[in-house]
């Protein structure tokens, strides 16, 4: 383990290290092992080619000796019979034959054997080796071999004239071995031979060797010089991604070239992500972990009066006062990552109270990391303004139609009682009272009932704030609203409705009424259908559709006025009745209709109440 640890620790880092040794392995270990095959094939080539030489000396030495010793011998004048005499006459007619073997290839040493004499006759050149003439060879010999078995052999070893290498060639005669002839080479001449071949090879190696290294070298710092540039290119480019690489040559500079483009690229969409940023008319601020603002646009600048350059690695906790108790939504997002769309807030900063929509959620990297929270603002201060002084006129507008309203609903009935009354007034009879009596009283108790219903419309008390089940409250009314008339109620109600925060009672009135104006524009057999349903996941919606005769299209626009009805009887208060109670909860209502088929009255509600708004004037 600890080998494989020191290993890793030496092996190189960088990647002209890594070229470096890579090349090393590449060139140096195939260029020794090559240069090692050569060598030792050269050698075992130099010796073969060594042995065909001295075999063909010893061929050529065979094919000299003719029909054999013998036969030299019997052209003497006179037989002899003397072993010295005998190898002195061989010798005299061998020995010119030898010499000019000898003589034709420098360090070369032939010679002939006698077997039957058992000494050599001649051993070239006889100026180097004369002495040798008539000796025996050892019993170890490897010539005696050669002349047992009748196989020629080369031998390499210290012999008669020290370490040469021999080649030994049987003299058959007749079938006979007479002897043998030999032709060999000082080892030492063979050794510098192939020592001299082996510093060629050496030689050409080490040179292969030191070019491809001196190669890797250039190479490998010219590569290295390359990433150099892009290297530090790359590191200008953290802080200015204007700055361009100068590309080198080859592929490194399409490396180059594409950082360039990419880099461009980037520079192109932070421009327009910037230019986005300082457009809009939404305030946009950025923070880390730490909850420091790190990022904040124009728009959210002159939302809450301050600048970049003094908010910009101050927390964020100093936008706002801190004695205030404002829950941030962004803060909350960042401390449990929960996102936040559309709230309305009181954003209480250092020179006003900023009523603010906002929505926040969590900013990611490009792995999907969490990185800090993002928080979008959008400025409602001065549209509630004009919307508070839209609803002022519009309640004087509403009060003048009022008082016309109350004056005409009033003028009737007195009318028509100062009429009894100056009737009766100058009669006596009993019958007449009696008769005129309950007319007087019933024009009474319409004004006693009309102003019933004016205090209730105009009861400014305040609404009780609870969680409750709309499906709840609608599946109740409605089981009171069958019991006083004939239509059918289907609901549609939605399983999954979730509760709000609202006044319940209000809520009942709210239906009840409906369904009552439901009733009274559908004949007795029509079907009212109520419907609830969660929408955008911070409203719910609540639909009362009946089949009756419908409104018409002049009619549908003052339908929530006071005392205007399409029914004779009727007061004309009870969907204005609705209509406050709906924007007392900060909800909306609108109603569609169709003359023959039907009317469908809709409103949402908010899931969480908010307290009433306050007239900045």
């Amino acid at each position: 383990m600890r080998l494989m640890t020191g290993m890793r620790l030496r092996f190189p880092t960088t990647m002209r290290g890594r070229l470096i040794l890579v090349s090393f392995l590449v060139v140096v270990v195939p260029i020794s092992i090559t240069g090692y095959l050569l060598e030792m094939e050269g050698r075992q080539a130099l010796i073969l080619e060594k042995e065909d030489k001295l075999f063909g000396m010893t061929h050529m030495l065979d094919a000299q000796l003719g029909p054999g010793f013998e036969a030299l011998l019997a052209d003497s004048p006179d037989p002899i019979t003397d072993r010295s005499a005998r190898i002195r006459a061989l010798s005299a007619k061998l020995a010119p034959i030898t010499d000019q073997v000898a003589d034709t290839h420098p360090g070369v040493g032939v010679g002939y054997y006698s077997k039957e004499l058992d000494a050599i006759i001649t051993y070239g050149p006889s100026r180097l080796y004369a002495e040798t003439v008539g000796r025996p060879i050892p019993s170890d010999h490897p010539g005696r071999q050669v002349m047992q078995t009748g196989h020629r052999a080369m031998e390499t070893g210290r012999q008669v004239r020290g370490r040469i290498m021999n080649a030994m060639l049987p003299l058959v005669r007749d079938g006979e071995i007479i002897g043998y002839a030999w032709a060999n080479e000082l080892s030492d001449d063979v050794e510098r031979q192939a020592a001299a071949m082996d510093r060629a090879v050496l030689s050409v190696s080490i040179g292969g060797i030191l070019l491809g290294l001196l190669l890797t070298q250039v190479m490998s710092r010219r590569l290295g010089q390359d990433i150099g540039v892009i290297t530090s290119g790359l590191d200008r480019m953290r802080v200015d991604l204007g700055h361009a690489i100068r590309p080198p040559s080859g592929e490194i500079g399409q490396i180059a070239v594409e950082v360039n483009r990419m880099a461009r690229a980037l520079l192109d969409a932070r421009s327009l992500t910037e230019n986005i940023l300082r457009s809009i008319a939404d305030g946009v601020i950025a923070v880390d972990w730490d909850g420091r603002v790190t990022s904040i646009n124009p728009a959210a600048e002159r939302t809450i009066g301050v600048t970049a350059e003094e908010i910009i690695g101050q927390p964020y906790t100093a936008l706002f006062k801190q004695d205030s108790g404002f829950a941030s939504p962004l803060l909350d997002t960042l401390k449990t990552g929960q996102s936040h769309i559309d709230i309305l807030v009181d954003f209480p900063a250092a020179k006003q109270t900023l009523n603010l929509n906002v929505s926040s959620s969590l900013l990611r990297d490009s792995r999907g990391h969490a990185i800090g929270a993002v928080v979008v603002l959008k400025d409602l201060t001065e549209q509630r303004r004009l919307r508070t002084q839209i609803m002022r006129a519009d309640r004087l507008a509403a009060l003048g139609e009022l008082m016309a309203g109350i004056a005409h609903e009033v003028r009737n009935p007195l009318t028509s009682i100062r009429g009894f009354m100056q009737l009766l007034e100058t009669s006596d009879d009993l019958k007449e009272w009696q008769r005129y009596a309950p007319l007087i009283i019933r024009q009474v108790d319409s004004l006693n009932r009309l102003v019933t219903e004016l205090l209730e419309f105009g009861r400014t008390r305040p609404p009780s704030i609870r969680l409750v089940q709309v499906n709840e409250i609608i599946q109740e009314v409605s089981v009171l609203a069958c019991r006083k008339s004939q239509a059918e109620i289907v609901l549609d109600l939605a399983p999954d409705l979730p509760p709000i925060e609202a006044d319940g009672g209000a809520l009942k009135q709210v239906i009840l009424n409906l369904i009552i104006n439901a009733t009274q524009a559908i004949a007795d057999a029509g079907i009212i259908r109520i419907s609830t349903a969660v929408d955008t996941g911070h409203e719910i919606t609540v639909a009362v559709a009946d089949d009756g005769m419908g409104i018409e299209a002049e009619d549908l626009e003052k339908v929530f006025d006071p005392f205007f009805s399409t029914k004779p009887n009727g007061t004309g208060l009870g969907l204005a009745m609705v209509h406050r109670i709906i924007d007392a909860h900060h909800g909306t209502i609108c109603i569609s209709s169709r003359p023959g088929f039907g009317t469908t009255v809709t409103f949402r509600l908010p899931l969480h109440h908010r307290q009433a708004e306050t007239d900045p004037c």
